[in-house]
């Protein structure tokens, strides 16, 4: 029998498979119950070009608590402002195997938002 984290990794490694036959810049996004995390990695896949977090300085200083939507929000956006300094427009999104939803979804819209496309 397959528990939750190995059916989400089996989802991610599908989603991952794809966006590596792109080639693409991907948007990486990992969750916890109390923080939220995001990376932009190079299309061969073997560096992390810039990061984003509720752990940063920056971020705490906005938000109180780092699990919630708000926080997603903030994340998002950030990333969104680090990877377009760096010159990334497009990225693919990769959730991580994840439900594109609540906290997932926040952070992709407010990227969005603040101009990467994906």
């Amino acid at each position: 029998m397959i528990d939750k984290k190995q059916a989400r990794l089996r989802r991610a490694r599908r989603s991952r498979a794809k966006i590596a036959e792109l080639k693409a810049v991907r948007l990486a996004v990992h969750r916890t119950n109390s923080h939220i995390y995001a990376q932009v990695i190079s299309a061969c896949g073997t560096k992390v070009l810039t990061a984003a977090s509720t752990l940063e300085k920056e971020v705490r200083a906005t938000v109180a608590n780092g699990g919630n939507v708000k926080a997603a929000e903030a994340v998002g956006k950030r990333i969104a402002a680090k990877a377009k300094q760096l010159g990334i427009e497009t990225v693919a999104f990769d959730r991580g195997g994840l439900q594109y939803h609540g906290r997932v979804k926040a952070l992709a819209e407010a990227a969005r938002e603040a101009g990467l496309k994906f």
